[in-house]
């Protein structure tokens, strides 16, 4: 069986979107492969570590990452359960109108210079919706590609993304958490367990979490169980279950976080996740 499934959505010639599975059987890196065309590539389940020479980046539903067409990559599975993504890719000229200037290389080779973003919930509402709709084929085609163009301005968008600055040990030390944190998703984790765990002592560990996301550790776990939601709300029929299963106390405290981030209720979400994106 192939460890890939690929279930293309949408093609019109300007945009194209695929949903892409991994069963994530690769604990260490793959042999080196190369992306035919740039694209953006959003997970919405499971983690996995990409790898570009020396550098590596945590692939989560909190972050897009960047395929550079020509550029060599591999991948590692650091925690079971594979993993599945939206993939996303625009026409040249569309990127180059799209992305802002300081995100590039040079106006005339439109490839990112960073291997990935942190997005905001916004930005997962959008891949969520994208994806759904698309899968349930009840969106039309002008639309989808205005919903997906909305979705890379809002991924690029310097209001909503984060792009770090630590020193490459932070950036690794904070990588290890991110994996940590997967493991075991519902987990309602505390920092002398994570410290535990990873090293170094809890006020460390949050300082550096804090420079390297921009977002403090407790509400980047809840982001990532928030966006399983996501993923699981359209085609579940007990959302009290799924509360708990993602480590929610209780229906109405998952509905407040829920609400709280994405400016709807489940309910809500679910309903349009099953009719029409937006």
């Amino acid at each position: 069986m192939s460890d890939f499934s690929i279930n293309p959505l949408l093609d019109t010639g300007t945009v194209t979107v695929k949903d892409v599975r991994c069963r994530g059987t690769c604990r260490h890196r793959s042999a080196e492969e190369c992306a035919r065309a740039t694209h953006l590539v959003f997970p919405y389940r499971g983690l996995y570590t990409r790898h570009v020479g020396s550098e590596q980046s945590v692939a989560d539903a909190n972050h897009v990452l960047f395929f550079n067409a020509g550029e060599g990559y591999s991948v590692s599975h650091p925690v079971d359960g594979g993993d599945s993504s939206l993939v996303l890719a625009v026409s040249q000229e569309l990127l180059r109108e799209l992305a802002p200037a300081e995100l590039l290389h040079s106006h005339e080779d439109p490839a990112f210079r960073m291997q990935s973003l942190r997005i905001d919930p916004r930005a997962q509402v959008l891949v969520a919706l994208l994806r759904h709709s698309l899968d349930r084929r009840s969106i039309e085609p002008l639309e989808a590609e205005s919903l997906a163009l909305t979705l890379v301005c809002r991924s690029l968008g310097p209001r909503t993304t984060h792009e770090t600055r630590a020193t490459q040990g932070r950036r690794r030390l904070v990588d290890r958490v991110k994996v940590l944190l997967a493991s075991d998703l519902s987990r309602q984790w505390k920092l002398a367990d994570i410290a535990a765990e990873i090293g170094g002592s809890p006020v460390y560990l949050t300082q550096a979490f804090q420079q390297v996301e921009g977002v403090p550790l407790h509400r980047y776990h809840l982001r990532l169980r928030l966006a399983r939601a996501l993923d699981g709300l359209a085609h579940c029929e007990d959302v009290s279950a799924l509360a708990m299963d993602l480590g929610f106390s209780s229906h109405s405290h998952f509905t407040a976080a829920f609400k709280q981030a994405y400016g709807r209720t489940p309910s809500e979400f679910r309903a349009a996740a099953l009719a029409k994106s937006g």
